[in-house]
């Protein structure tokens, strides 16, 4: 990927085969960013327990009880929250817009980290996980549906992956200040990290789309000149836009929940679903959640701090790795690698542990946790960690894309909450070795719904997507008109 600042404020960005060079503005680039930064407010707040449970333990002077049950409400009430956040986010993003609905998430983190940090009881270290998780699920909803809408489509794999770097630069933040900072004032270092995306999303302008389905041409029209450059020709793109709004309307017949369900648009529902169920499935928020236990319990030979940096300094890192390949070989090569990397490390993890629990002599195999745990967030990161949430903007008709995401979103974060609420029973109960080889066997499951059911996207715009899943259409772009979701069906 070859990147090249000039005086016209356009991005030189090089894409596979013989497509042309795409002119991808730097105020699209600042948009991206812009919002990105929400996501390292998410990645923080995912793996805040893992640092922060050790801490309230080891922590004499603090009036907190804590028990097995307690501490896995703790690390499991944030993805129960971000569930009801992921339904709230569809109507959200129709009725407020996406840029502000992202805006409205700054304050109440920051009156979730700050009730963490000054909590003097279990309730209140509850109460702000759950504030915290409502407001990741509405940005986990919300990030992904800006993008989609403001990014041309010839860079749309390579800006879309910047929640998902952002993301895990938060992780990575998290991992290395919880070595010097308790669970408190771990805390009030989340208090901060909203206040500069704040500041950003402030800067940046609504998406065009949006304008255009509330009647607000002018703003849509002074928005994409915005994204796309003061020298640029938007007036086909608006057009199709106008084109799309109006086709979208008339073909509105029926009720949301009635049109998720029509058999052309039930395909990529469930592909959307079949990938969320994989990516969360495959244990990855159990193991960053938990990922200090996970080192105590192997009786690693590395310090278990230690480890837990390195894990999170190649989740960081790996994310570029897939930023820089996805517009080159595609989707589907990606996942297809991802799910190998987890199949192979979740054997070998379980193979470790079921060891050790054995009563094996594994002190000279103390490595092998680490390794193991290396590779597996590697091939999460290029594959399974970002991709199903970028295919969830790319896929979903226009049509029922509001609805639809919610539902999408909410069933991720449905997910998340079993793992994690479920992953310290299941261990005591079967036995760690077990509970990773019960991963292993999802993620085959996994690589074999990716063969059948996954399409590639690579290069495509989102018409052609929605022609390939659904038929033809006569809308100009896949996203256009989102419906919100209704309170029932």
């Amino acid at each position: 990927m070859k990147i090249l600042m000039r005086a016209d404020t356009h991005i030189n960005i090089e894409v596979p085969g013989n497509t042309p060079i795409a002119k991808c503005t730097f105020s699209q680039v600042l948009a991206a960013l812009s919002v990105s930064l929400g996501s390292m407010v998410v990645g923080f707040s995912s793996s805040y327990t893992s640092p922060a449970l050790i801490s309230m333990y080891n922590d004499t002077n603090t009036p907190l009880h804590l028990n097995a049950q307690i501490e896995s409400w703790i690390g499991s009430i944030m993805p129960l929250s971000a569930l009801f956040g992921g339904i709230a986010g569809g109507p959200s993003i129709e009725y407020l817009g996406r840029r502000n609905t992202i805006l409205a998430t700054a304050f109440p983190f920051i009156a979730a980290w700050l009730l963490i940090a000054l909590a003097t009881n279990i309730g209140m270290i509850l109460a702000g996980r759950a504030l915290s998780g409502f407001c990741v699920g509405v940005a986990s909803l919300a990030l992904p549906v800006y993008l989609g809408e403001t990014i041309q489509p010839e860079v749309r794999g390579t800006l879309g992956l910047l929640p998902t770097a952002f993301g895990n630069t938060g992780i990575l933040l998290c991992f290395a200040a919880g070595m010097y900072l308790n669970w408190s004032h771990l805390a009030l270092l989340g208090a901060t990290l909203p206040i500069p995306f704040m500041i950003l999303v402030f800067m940046i302008p609504e998406t065009p789309r949006w304008f255009i389905s509330k009647g607000k041409t002018k703003k849509a029209r002074q928005s994409l000149q915005w994204l796309r450059g003061k020298n640029s020709d938007i007036s086909e793109e608006l057009t199709a836009v106008e084109k799309s709004h109006v086709d979208s309307e008339r073909n509105a017949s029926q009720s949301a929940c009635v049109e998720l369900f029509k058999g052309n648009n039930l395909k990529p529902l469930l592909i959307s679903l079949g990938l969320m169920f994989f990516q969360q499935m495959s244990g990855i928020n159990a193991i960053i959640f938990y990922t200090v236990e996970i080192f105590q319990n192997a009786g690693s030979t590395i310090d278990q701090n230690i480890c837990t940096i390195i894990v999170g300094i190649v989740n960081f890192l790996s994310t570029f790795i897939a930023t820089a390949l996805i517009d080159r070989l595609g989707r589907k090569v990606l996942l297809y690698i991802s799910s190998a990397s987890m199949i192979l490390t979740l054997v070998t993890l379980g193979f470790f542990f079921y060891q050790k629990e054995s009563g094996a002599h594994v002190a000279s195999y103390g490595w092998l946790p680490l390794a193991s745990l290396v590779i597996y967030v590697i091939g999460f990161s290029l594959g399974f960690g970002p991709i199903p949430w970028l295919m969830m903007g790319e896929i979903l008709p226009a049509k029922i894309r509001g609805s639809a995401a919610s539902i999408v979103t909410g069933f991720n974060w449905s997910c998340t909450f079993i793992v994690t609420k479920t992953f310290k029973d299941l261990s005591r109960a079967v036995g760690d070795g077990n509970t990773f080889w019960l991963f292993a066997v999802i993620c085959v499951v996994g690589l074999i719904f990716v063969v059948i059911a996954v399409p590639e996207t690579r290069g495509r715009s989102l018409e052609e997507i929605e022609k390939r899943l659904t038929g033809p259409v006569r809308r100009m772009s896949a996203v256009a008109n989102m419906k919100p979701m209704p309170t029932a069906c």
